[in-house]
């Protein structure tokens, strides 16, 4: 009889010790359950703040104390940076007006062409003649501008010798001419006297520039009353300018 009751109490503890072991178990899965949705939520919370550009450490650091929520606040900061990056990028792009408008301003009136001025020649107030007055009147009816100097040949154009330019004669700024407006430019044709190596001209050609260099074709020019006694060896010439100014025109 006492046997049976000793194996009666052992098999009780028996059965109580399993129960318990069960317990334990099914405790520490739940523990373990616990931590996995813990570790589910702080990687969310990451990856949510991770969606911003420089704020992204911040908005992690801040969702460790306070949560998933706050990562997502900085979320919303970094769509707010990338917009304000292409509000900046647009504001940029009206840098194209400065250049319509440089494009605007720098359109010119275009060269003169032979056909687009009237030339005719004065002799200088002076005995012997040493110089004439050259002037160029803008007969086209629109403006146009009149490049470098007059382009003189006393004779042939094939054969004739180029009358050079006077550099400080320059004007600062191109002349441009209104429809009707004249340009002047000073011409020496000979040292005064006389000298072998004068040769007496009734007539003359002028040829303009282009923007790229002399302009097709020339205007004939008819010599004052008498004709000109022209040494082409001491010819020069001005560049055209508004009116003759002392000191520039005088050579």
């Amino acid at each position: 009889m006492r046997n049976h009751r000793k194996n009666t109490v052992l098999a009780a503890a028996a059965i109580a010790a399993l129960s318990l072991g069960l317990t334990a178990c099914g405790g520490g899965d739940t523990a373990g359950a616990k931590d996995a949705g813990a570790a589910s939520a702080s990687q969310a919370a990451g990856g949510t703040g991770e969606g911003g550009t420089a704020t992204g450490g911040t908005a992690d650091q801040t969702a460790s104390k306070n949560g998933s929520g706050s990562g997502s606040a900085g979320g919303s900061t970094a769509t707010s940076t990338s917009s304000g990056g292409s509000s900046s990028g647009s504001t940029g792009s009206t840098g194209s007006t400065g250049s319509t408008g440089g494009s605007k301003t720098s359109a010119k009136a275009p060269a003169c062409a032979f056909g687009d001025v009237k030339i005719t020649a004065k002799k200088a107030d002076e005995v012997p003649t040493e110089h004439i007055v050259l002037t160029a009147t803008n007969t086209s009816g629109r403006s146009c501008t009149l490049l470098q100097y007059p382009l003189i040949a006393f004779g042939p154009i094939q054969t004739a010798k180029d009358v050079p330019a006077v550099a400080k004669s320059k004007p600062s700024a191109p002349i441009v001419l209104k429809a009707g407006e004249p340009a002047y430019a000073n011409v020496r044709v000979a040292l005064g006297g006389a000298h072998e190596d004068n040769k007496v001209v009734n007539e003359f050609n002028v040829n303009l520039f282009a923007a790229d260099g002399p302009a097709e074709g020339s205007v004939v020019v008819k010599a004052p009353a008498g004709g000109l006694a022209v040494d082409e060896a001491a010819a020069k010439t001005g560049y055209w300018t508004y009116e003759l100014r002392n000191g520039a025109d005088e050579f």
